[in-house]
């Protein structure tokens, strides 16, 4: 007996499926450290660190995950970055630029309790911060 089908359409409440874009994740710590020293909104759920990589690294967007234990306890930081990686799934995907490294870094309470909505509207209104042309002096 065969499955059936997967609808061609999204159902009802159902989200469609975010285009295919290179999406990598950090793992080296050299890698964060350079995200660091770069660009960086604060906002009440999280912090977004975004960098330009250069031309000979690597290629699309590469994402990063961090809470310190300053988060809580190893539960509430799983779920702190279980939260992050969900709302940059949902949006990198899409709103990310191809050559960028971005780091997302927890925040004590307010990553694991904020409401899911607001935590994605926190994301999009951070990646247009980052991503808009300093002023120049």
């Amino acid at each position: 007996m065969k499955p059936p089908e997967s609808p061609t359409t999204p159902e009802h409440g159902e989200r469609e499926a975010p285009p295919a874009v290179s999406v990598c994740v950090l793992q080296k710590r050299a890698d964060f450290l350079k995200a660091a020293r770069a660009r960086r909104v604060a906002m009440p759920g999280f912090i977004l660190q975004a960098r330009k990589r250069g031309a000979d690294e690597a290629e699309g967007i590469r994402i990063g995950y961090t809470c310190s234990k300053k988060v809580g306890n190893a539960v509430a930081r799983n779920r702190a970055k279980r939260r992050l990686r969900e709302i940059a799934r949902e949006l990198l995907a899409t709103q990310g630029q191809a050559g960028y490294d971005y780091v997302l870094i927890g925040r004590r309470l307010e990553t694991a309790t904020r409401p899911y909505q607001i935590l994605l509207a926190d994301l999009e209104k951070a990646l247009r911060k980052i991503h808009q042309p300093r002023p120049r002096k």
